[in-house]
């Protein structure tokens, strides 16, 4: 993966899957909606033990079963630096309109964090986090959430930030976000659809599991931080 150029591009979206648990019915709907499929690392095992076969394997390579390496060995593609997470490998090995990576949440604590991390490192691509109860991804600079009345909308800012926003029960407008002051987590939609406009590539925005169609298609729908 010389100079991180990506090893698979798509026009459309691309499901990634990551190490922990996914559940067959995520991974159905993801490819539903980003039929290209990568692995990073150990996440190719979830692929073999769904019978699917990923365009590209990529990460350190030190998670992979023997099983997996030998059924993917021609796609693998090894990135030995210890310096990133296979998350971060991976997504920068991966050229696609969006992403919805599967398998880096609802195990490990430790991981989940650091896959949080990397989608605030990114803050250029549009990549979204599913978990069987939730789907998370980094507030691009303005978005609209088409959200019923009642739905949970939390906002968890990485790094201090400021969010003018509308649609929501409890308003954000002129509020300083931090993660060690206050934090935005339980709102909920008082009337949609909900707008949300942070002052920097820093506030991750969670909604439940059912409300990923919809914010895919919300992130498609917005310009990312430092491009359109």
């Amino acid at each position: 993966m010389a100079g991180d150029a990506p090893v698979v591009t798509t026009a459309g979206g691309l499901t990634l899957l990551g190490g922990g648990p996914v559940s067959p019915a995520d991974l159905t709907e993801a490819l539903a909606l980003a039929p290209v499929l990568a692995a990073a690392d150990g996440g190719a095992d979830a692929a073999l033990a769904a019978g699917l076969r990923p365009a590209a394997v990529i990460g350190d390579m030190d998670s992979l079963s023997a099983a997996a390496r030998a059924a993917f060995t021609d796609v693998l593609h090894e990135v030995s630096e210890q310096e990133t997470t296979d998350f971060d490998k991976a997504l920068r090995g991966v050229g696609a309109r969006f992403v919805i990576g599967l398998g880096f949440l609802g195990g490990r604590l430790d991981h989940a964090l650091a896959a949080l991390s990397v989608l605030a490192a990114h803050p250029g691509r549009r990549c979204l986090l599913a978990s069987p109860d939730s789907v998370v991804f980094l507030c691009p600079p303005r978005v609209a959430l088409d959200l019923a009345p009642g739905t949970t909308v939390s906002l968890w800012p990485i790094a201090p930030c400021r969010c003018e926003s509308t649609g929501l029960r409890w308003p954000t407008a002129g509020l300083d976000l931090d993660a060690t002051g206050r934090i935005g987590t339980s709102n909920a939609v008082e009337a949609g659809p909900v707008t949300l406009a942070p002052s920097a590539p820093a506030l991750l925005a969670i909604l439940p599991r059912p409300a990923l169609v919809l914010a895919v298609r919300a992130l498609e729908a917005a310009p990312v931080w430092g491009g359109s």
